[in-house]
């Protein structure tokens, strides 16, 4: 019990002297406190409605066979086709109305009556006839667009001739106060079940970039420090003291894992009170899953750290490393836009399974048990580098 006391003094005495040295250099102030905000603001600005769809679609042309003298019930059938977003063309003669994949034939009055207008009013039958090219799902949405417009102008009528019997002709004045009235009874849509469009913005941006920027600054500053301490001779130094060799690494391990929560708190506050970003219902399991990969970088950080021979080596293979690991797991990116392939490929990833768990979690509403893989993988692949990087650990 006593060594075991002696053991976590001494390895918080390391992670202690580490961090607060890290923290002390200005670049490590400014890839943890200043370049993440500069990222979460372009990366989220940028990529603003990426892989979401159009906000607004495109009107859809209309051919409308009408006689110039059909009268103002033709016209209000137009507005109100308007509003169903067709992009309406009155056309003249059949000629013209066929070259339209879209067509709406207003019928010829019966005699004795005028127009379209007069006998519609009269309480005639008018049949009206729409046509489009093609028999898919839009085809049948095109023709309940026409009917609402139709349906919604007959409505209309009957309740203008209910509350003023006897008086006529309905005016286009009324039509058009009656049509500006708030309806008793609105239909709201939207999506049943789980969000299926990617997120964007700074929904992206913020969990993306704190991914890759603990990654990029516990592969540089967590690395650079341990070179810098081998060619001084200080980790030999460190040696020549009672202090184990698994304490030295475990202060080491401790002090780059304490950097990386350091860059993650400040990622999530940051990315809440300026940019808005809800982490969802989850927290707590986006948190755990935060720190598994705080885990597994700080064991890439140590291990990278053992392996490079000079400061040059590790911060070029830092930040190679984090950019390709950031770009094929979906850190600047929505993964799911991409082709299937490119998807299966950021699930052979760390970066793939942290993005993928924080989707998951904050974007598509699925509960903490979804992400219980990609903590366990995280774990076991942070598991496996600090070993690696405790057997290759040496002071020289």
């Amino acid at each position: 019990m006593q060594s075991l006391r002696r053991f976590r003094r001494a390895a918080a005495l390391i992670a202690g002297h580490d961090i607060a040295f890290m923290l002390r250099q200005r670049e490590t102030l400014l890839w943890v406190f200043v370049m993440p905000v500069v990222f979460f603001y372009f990366i989220g600005t940028v990529t603003g409605g990426f892989g979401a769809p159009a906000r607004e679609e495109a009107p859809d042309p209309l051919g409308v066979l009408a006689a110039d003298d059909a009268g103002y019930l033709a016209e209000e059938l137009i507005l109100r086709l308007r509003d169903e977003n067709f992009d309406v063309h009155r056309v003249r003669t059949p000629q013209q109305l066929a070259a339209y994949d879209r067509r709406l034939r207003l019928p010829q009055p019966p005699a004795p009556y005028a127009s379209f207008t007069e006998a519609l009013l009269a309480g005639e039958t008018q049949e009206l006839r729409f046509g489009r090219d093609g028999d898919d799902p839009g085809a049948r949405f095109d023709q309940l667009r026409v009917a609402r417009a139709v349906y919604g102008l007959l409505a209309d009528l009957a309740v203008l001739v209910a509350e003023e019997p006897g008086t006529e002709p309905v005016s286009p004045e009324a039509l058009r106060e009656l049509a500006r009235e708030p309806r008793s009874v609105s239909l709201r849509v939207q999506p049943a079940g789980r969000r299926v469009v990617p997120p964007s913005g700074y929904e992206q941006a913020v969990p993306g970039i704190t991914v890759m920027f603990t990654m990029l600054v516990l592969f540089t500053s967590g690395s650079v420090l341990l070179v810098i301490e081998r060619q001084h001779g200080l980790l030999r130094r460190l040696a020549a003291t009672p202090i184990s060799r698994g304490a030295i690494v475990a202060g080491k391990l401790g002090g780059r894992l304490t950097l990386g929560l350091v860059q993650i708190g400040f990622g999530m506050a940051t990315g809440s009170v300026l940019f808005g970003v809800r982490w969802g219902a989850a927290l707590p399991m986006v948190m755990v899953v935060m720190l598994a990969w705080a885990c597994l970088t700080a064991g890439l950080g140590l291990l990278a750290g053992n392996l490079a021979r000079t400061e040059g080596q590790v911060v070029g293979l830092g930040v190679l490393a984090t950019n390709v690991l950031a770009a094929l797991g979906g850190c600047w990116w929505p993964i799911e836009v991409t082709p299937d392939w490119m998807q299966g490929l950021a699930m052979a990833l760390p970066t793939g399974w942290a993005m993928d768990a924080l989707h998951k979690l904050v974007n598509f509403g699925y509960g903490p048990m979804a992400a219980l893989p990609h903590v366990a993988a995280l774990l076991v692949a942070a598991l496996l580098v600090t070993v690696a990087a405790a057997r290759t650990f040496r002071y020289e």
